[in-house]
């Protein structure tokens, strides 16, 4: 038994020395953080107050956090489409849409592959406070899913 645990050290020691890439280090945090506000206010309330919350904590550990920020829709010419606003973006790169509704449907996770794609924003988090259960899943889009 003790055999087995030394050769699994050396493959954790390697781990531990990896540095994780910055969005994925800021996915770890606004996943913490968004859990404990969920944690503390519980479903129930608008999505305003959980955007609020969530833009105020951010802050305060250090983060640039947008809210309702306007972004661009461009056809593939270049024109000119419209706007749409983001929930939160954080530290430029990472979209957060958020949504206080009982269950997650196909067209919320939908509008955050659009927004992406819009943006040409290549992360982003789909946030639910409003079941009993909180919600979060990250999505990605690369270069070659984009082209679809």
């Amino acid at each position: 038994m003790a055999a087995k645990k030394r050769k699994n050290e050396p493959k954790k020691q390697m781990m531990n020395q990896i540095k994780k890439d910055p969005v994925f280090e800021l996915c770890d945090v606004v996943r913490e953080v968004a859990f404990a506000i969920h944690r503390y206010h519980g479903p129930g309330h608008l999505e305003k107050i959980y955007e609020n919350a969530l833009t105020n904590r951010l802050r305060k550990l250090g983060h640039k956090v947008e809210s309702q920020k306007p972004m661009q829709v461009r056809d593939e010419d270049g024109t000119l489409l419209g706007d749409f606003f983001a929930d939160l973006v954080v530290d430029d790169f990472l979209i957060l849409e958020l949504k206080a509704v009982r269950a997650i449907v196909s067209e919320h996770v939908a509008q955050l592959l659009g927004y992406m794609r819009s943006s040409s924003q290549e992360h982003g988090l789909l946030l639910n406070f409003g079941a009993s259960r909180f919600f979060i899943k990250k999505f990605i889009l690369s270069e070659s899913l984009a082209e679809l």
